[in-house]
């Protein structure tokens, strides 16, 4: 499990990295003056002389070297070399920087060297005379030594049955615990036992970073970028995934969001439910040209963990993937094309959100994009008095979403948007809906639809678990926030996505030589 929700250190040394990251950019200094200004950070968030945290404060303060570094979009650096803090910075002040890869790193020396796989007898042993433990066991590594049982490891395949029968559960099946989050099986050992990704299958969808217990694994940010977007003067509007509810509890409604915003620097929000919008009718249209005319099945595009793993782990089905654009996309396109001088940055709860605006047919629609959490550390560095915020007016056309678009952050809210959809266009027509949520559970779900299991059926993948609110950029729990996003779709001006004003924009939009989707 993650620790959404729960505030612990590790999430508020993330924060504060944030949030320094963030007040560094605002002072807009330049030289040396930024180069003293980043090598106070550590300073400040571990300050004093002896070490609280690892018991020993060099490291600790190394550590939080790396994640200011990450935040600013940075480089880790070697451990066998010397290298200074504050090496690229230059390269990190410019506020046109996208993501150079990879985007999810491994802090080597913050990594705690967890056992891959690893089934233990504990204390808990009772030593008892039916030793059911040494009876199920397929390889006979269970053995009877000084009253207690005992795993021959070299033996032991970590099946689990003696976990499953000890009555006082007494043996115990641990996995290290970013490779049990991780649903794409990247996440392995160095030789010096570190935690160590491959990006072959690494989809960057964060959920490594936020399950790691050490904080030994962060993603790169754009918070100094943007800022230095902001300083220069630059129109940036706020696309704002349908996710951040629940996420601010002191900006509770769309208008103290929208207020919150404008104070840190946005020229304006808008609601990205709006390209969710588009997309229902969009993936509707594609799905009855499609199935079962020329595809078998059809997956939905909008999550890009969910469709770069479909993509790399079965390119046969790269195909049956929806070539309807995201909901981000969507809105940043659309928003360009009212103010072609403006620069857009996605706010929501996605890691993997970072890598799909990197993409080449992307780059020129989304400028930065920012997690929930990191946004809290930049209006937390701007020291908002959110009691004097006046809430914004939302009754704009800009702002109007339905509620079948805001229930895209929720698993399972694309396919039943589609096929609700596609049931009001041809009442006596049935679409058969599967959706899985967590990549592994994708997967499988895929397997199963390349056996022939789904044919005729949409299929909905989301890469984390709950959808997105459940996202690696999330800052509340996503229990909690799927009970208050229930209310922020019923309280939608309209639910069904083809009154939305903005559907007449779908062609042009599209309309686009270097339009991948």
């Amino acid at each position: 499990m993650s620790f959404r929700g729960i505030n612990t250190t590790v999430i508020q040394i993330r924060r504060q990295v944030f949030t320094e990251v963030a007040r560094m950019a605002y002072a807009n200094v330049k030289g040396e003056k930024a180069n003293h200004m980043m090598r106070k950070i550590p300073y400040t968030i571990i300050p004093g002389e002896e070490g609280k945290l690892r018991k020993d404060i060099f490291l600790e303060r190394a550590i939080v070297e790396e994640r200011v570094r990450l935040a600013m979009g940075l480089p880790t650096r070697r451990m066998d070399e010397h290298n200074s803090v504050v090496s690229g910075l230059e390269d990190a002040s410019i506020a046109d920087k996208y993501y150079d890869p990879p985007l999810v790193n491994v802090i080597k020396f913050a990594c705690n060297r967890c056992p891959e796989k690893l089934v233990k007898v504990s204390d808990l042993c009772q030593g008892c005379l039916a030793h059911p433990c040494m009876e199920v066991c397929p390889k006979h590594a269970i053995v009877w030594e000084s009253g207690r049982s005992t795993i021959d490891q070299e033996k032991c395949i970590k099946c689990g049955r003696c976990v499953d029968v000890c009555p006082y559960h007494a043996i115990v099946k641990t996995e290290r615990p970013c490779a049990a989050a991780c649903g794409m099986g990247a996440i392995h050992s160095d030789s010096l036992g570190r935690a160590e990704i491959d990006y072959s299958k690494c989809v960057s969808c964060g959920q490594c970073l936020v399950n790691c217990p050490f904080g030994a694994i962060a993603d790169k940010g754009q918070i100094y970028q943007l800022i230095q977007s902001f300083n220069r003067g630059d129109r940036v509007y706020a696309l704002v995934a349908p996710a951040f509810v629940n996420q601010f509890p002191q900006l509770a409604t769309s208008g103290k969001l929208r207020a919150a915003l404008k104070a840190v620097g946005f020229c304006d929000t808008v609601e990205v439910a709006i390209g969710a919008d588009l997309c229902t009718v969009d993936e509707a249209k594609d799905f009855l040209a499609e199935v079962p005319e020329k595809l078998d099945f059809m997956a939905t595009s909008c999550c890009p963990a969910w469709s770069m793993m479909a993509k790399t782990a079965f390119p046969s089905l790269a195909k049956n993937i929806s070539m309807t654009m995201t909901p981000m996309v969507f809105t940043a396109r659309m928003m360009k094309t009212a103010d072609p001088e403006a620069r857009m940055c996605f706010i929501g709860p996605c890691a993997a959100k970072k890598l799909e605006a990197s993409r080449r047919h992307v780059r020129s629609d989304v400028d930065f994009v920012l997690t929930f959490e990191e946004l809290a550390g930049i209006i937390e560095a701007c020291n908002i008095d959110f009691d004097a915020l006046e809430s914004e007016n939302t009754e704009e056309e800009l702002h109007y979403a339905s509620g079948a678009g805001r229930g895209f952050a929720q698993s399972g809210g694309v396919a039943k948007a589609v096929a609700d959809k596609i049931h009001e266009w041809y009442p006596d027509k049935e679409v058969k809906i599967a959706s899985a949520q967590g990549l592994a559970e994708c997967k499988k779900m895929l397997m199963l639809a390349k056996a022939g299991k789904y044919n005729g059926y949409l299929l909905e993948g989301m890469g984390c678990p709950g959808g997105c609110i459940g996202g690696a950029g999330t800052i509340a729990d996503p229990v909690r926030t799927a009970a208050q996003l229930n209310k922020y779709v019923k309280d939608a001006p309209y639910q069904d996505p083809e009154k939305s004003p903005f559907m007449s924009s779908i062609h042009f939009l599209k309309d686009d030589p270097d339009f991948e989707g």
